[in-house]
């Protein structure tokens, strides 16, 4: 790993430091500064040149702030004749803006994806994307990884005799599917139909979930409507206990408070791809690492091997 260089930028340094430690390489030093008109300034204060190059960056709230010092980061490192240059973004933020959903509207997500190519990023390493045809908006080769095994690991150290994965939408049916043959069970999804950004109807939940303790997984929790209402519809169908899993837990405008202080929810999961705002106090919140598979991911970037056998279901 001698030609490795890891810098972080400045949304989440914590997770970037655990991948650094996993692959015992130190955590280069970047300076970011602001200009009196508001400008940034990225300045990467270890020697990049010939050298591969990782960047780690989620985009998470301020997401435009974090976004531009990715951009500048990856001039920098172009600039600096680094020979290949990596995105390690665990979340990305745009992968929500995939289609047109009416006349006019911009897909945020290809945008993005253009913008990271030209300021030179040879490679994107990410996890659950919100679509996964979004993996296609980007012009350069994409790893797109999952935290599936992370999440089923954990659910495995519990009894799970009476248990059905519970999938919040037809849409992330597939990805509940996979977790579910991880766990050995079986798997329900609502019927929702997205009203705005902050309030979804699921009308009816498909499949036996009565008297069950369900397991329900979704790639983000933002505002958690998705969740409260998907809880609310299994509650009418008796369902013994419930259990939120995600991957990025963002649990923006008090959604980890809201879902926490319900009566029917017995554990709250998801990873730390995001800073989780609140975990300190959050009792019924457990965060994951995914830094290893991250680093392991990297690994095999650097090292030229396959990343495609993190997918394999074991």
């Amino acid at each position: 790993m001698k030609e490795i260089t890891i810098f972080s930028g400045s949304a989440h340094p914590e997770l970037a430091a655990a991948i650094c430690h996993h692959l015992e390489v130190p955590l280069a030093p970047s300076r970011l500064t602001r200009f009196a008109n508001d400008c940034l300034e990225v300045q990467l204060q270890a020697n990049c040149r010939e050298r591969d190059v990782f960047i780690v960056q989620p985009l998470v709230q301020p997401v435009q702030e974090h976004l531009v010092e990715l951009l500048l980061m990856l001039d920098a490192a172009r600039g600096a004749s680094a020979a290949r240059i990596t995105v390690v973004m665990p979340h990305f933020a745009y992968a929500r803006s995939d289609k047109k959903g009416a006349p006019r509207i911009s897909i945020g997500a290809r945008l993005m994806a253009d913008l990271m190519q030209t300021a030179g990023a040879n490679r994107v390493l990410t996890m659950t994307l919100h679509s996964p045809q979004v993996h296609g908006f980007f012009g350069v080769p994409v790893d797109h990884l999952h935290a599936l095994h992370e999440l089923a690991r954990h659910f495995r150290g519990g009894d799970l005799s009476n248990s059905v994965v519970v999938s919040p939408d037809l849409g992330n049916a597939k990805e509940a599917s996979r977790f579910a043959r991880l766990l050995g069970l079986p798997v329900a999804a609502g019927a929702k139909e997205r009203i705005s950004d902050d309030k979804v109807v699921i009308s009816s939940i498909i499949g036996d979930v009565r008297g069950k303790d369900v397991v329900v997984l979704d790639d983000e929790i933002a505002r958690g409507s998705t969740i409260v209402e998907l809880l609310d519809r299994l509650v009418d169908h008796d369902i013994a206990s419930a259990r939120v899993a995600c991957t990025h837990g963002l649990f923006s405008d008090g959604a980890l408070e809201r879902i926490g202080q319900r009566d029917d929810v017995a554990e709250i999961v998801c990873t730390n791809t995001v800073p989780v705002p609140g975990a300190e106090h959050a009792q019924k919140l457990t965060v994951l690492s995914i830094a290893p598979a991250l680093a392991e991911a990297v690994r095999r970037i650097h090292n030229g091997e396959s990343v495609s056998v993190l997918f394999d279901e074991h």
